[in-house]
């Protein structure tokens, strides 16, 4: 974590990953997020991952720092609570992340009149407004039918929900974006992201939308080559797996140093007629060079195979599971700054990852635990919006608000 955002408040009115993400960013950066949940908690608190006890591992993970309030927005006192939260005046507030439906108490005309120079990021699922998620975005934009084995015949999903993490990568730029924007001239914006508009633009900007205009061509599926380079997944002696890449000159050149192998790609040169120092010669001949080289991994363990290819400066991988990755990799562990243990009340001890950047000129702040839902019911009214305590206990009598649930 860090202090850059220091002094700036985020409401987040959010579920699932898009909206809590951006929030968790903006957190880690210094933000005083706090998140408003219904009582009881919204429909991503429980969500899966979950401990024995059948707490979610998921919305810890997602809500590290942030503070917590629960509000009761299907009574009149509470959607007025949650805008007057939304609208507070003076400097710093004023900014509001969702991926709700912008309607309601989260209309954003009706906020700018209460605020003029609101800053509001909705996330939604198209364009449209209509529903669509991570899962349903990414089968529409291609990749299930390119991913796999090249003669499987159905599509092929990831578990990596990759649309939501940039639909919130790119809400924190619009926030950053748009607060700056207000600084300078004082004025507000509402800004929409679209789920399915992350994934389309990054068919446009990688190349696949003119691939198929252009060219007129359908990606073929490769299993684990990689189009148009050479890289390939091969088992060790010792039943694990490497992913090898060779996307330039200086990356082929280690790779056969690493394994000795340079007569032998010669003898393939020779016999397709084909430079292989080229990318695109080299995946042409992919099948192959995968064959001359599965020998070597095949006859050697996992570690002395990195022995080698680190030895020359080749790019390579392991493939690890999560348990793998947690016990083997030094960069998912406390030798990288970015993470730290944590004792995350209701759950234990693990790792938590805080800013993924590293800025030269400031220390990091320890990594925040997750809150317990609304433990930050009181705090934030008292504090942000000014009630007193008897204010607030006629609150919690009527039911418009709660406090910390286990």
């Amino acid at each position: 974590m860090t202090e850059h955002l220091n002094g700036m408040r985020i409401v987040e009115v959010s579920a699932f990953i898009a909206a809590p993400y951006a929030g968790l960013v903006m957190g880690q950066l210094g933000a005083d997020v706090i998140r408003i949940d219904p009582v009881g908690g919204g429909l991503d608190y429980r969500r899966w991952p979950v401990t024995k006890e059948g707490r979610s591992l998921y919305w810890a993970g997602l809500n590290k720092g942030k503070r917590s309030i629960m509000l009761n927005v299907r009574a009149a006192q509470g959607r007025e609570l949650a805008q007057a939260l939304m609208t507070q005046a003076g400097e710093g507030g004023g900014n509001v992340i969702t991926n709700l439906p912008a309607r309601g108490f989260l209309d954003y005309a009706a906020l700018k009149a209460r605020r003029d120079d609101l800053i509001m990021i909705n996330i939604t699922g198209n364009r449209d407004g209509s529903v669509a998620l991570d899962y349903t975005v990414n089968a529409a934009a291609g990749f299930p039918l390119v991913t796999g084995p090249e003669h499987h015949a159905g599509p092929v999903n990831h578990v990596m929900p990759v649309w939501d993490v940039v639909a919130a990568l790119s809400a924190v730029q619009a926030m950053l974006v748009a607060e700056r924007t207000r600084r300078d001239t004082g004025a507000g914006d509402f800004v929409g992201i679209a789920l399915s508009d992350t994934a389309f633009a990054t068919l446009s900007h990688l190349g696949y939308v003119a691939e198929a205009q252009v060219n007129g061509d359908d990606r073929p599926r490769s299993g684990n080559h990689v189009y148009g380079t050479y890289a390939h997944d091969f088992a060790t002696a010792d039943e694990r797996r490497v992913m090898i890449t060779a996307f330039t000159p200086r990356h082929w050149t280690a790779l056969l140093d690493a394994t000795g192998t340079q007569e032998k790609m010669q003898q393939v040169e020779a016999l397709f007629e084909l430079d292989l120092m080229k990318e695109e010669n080299r995946y042409a001949a992919r099948e192959t060079i995968t064959a001359v080289l599965r020998p070597w991994f095949g006859d050697r363990t996992l570690a002395a195979c990195a022995e080698a290819l680190n030895a020359v400066g080749a790019c390579w991988g392991p493939y690890q599971t999560f348990t793998q990755a947690v016990a083997e990799d030094p960069r998912l562990s406390t030798d990288n700054p970015m993470f730290q243990e944590v004792d995350q009340p209701g759950i234990g001890k693990f790792l938590a990852a805080g800013a993924m950047m590293d800025f030269a000129a400031t220390d990091r702040t320890p990594v925040g635990l997750a809150p317990v839902l609304g433990q930050h019911t009181d705090e934030v009214l008292a504090d942000v919006l000014g009630l007193g305590s008897g204010e607030i206990g006629t609150l919690h009598d009527k039911g418009v608000v709660a406090g910390a649930m286990a």
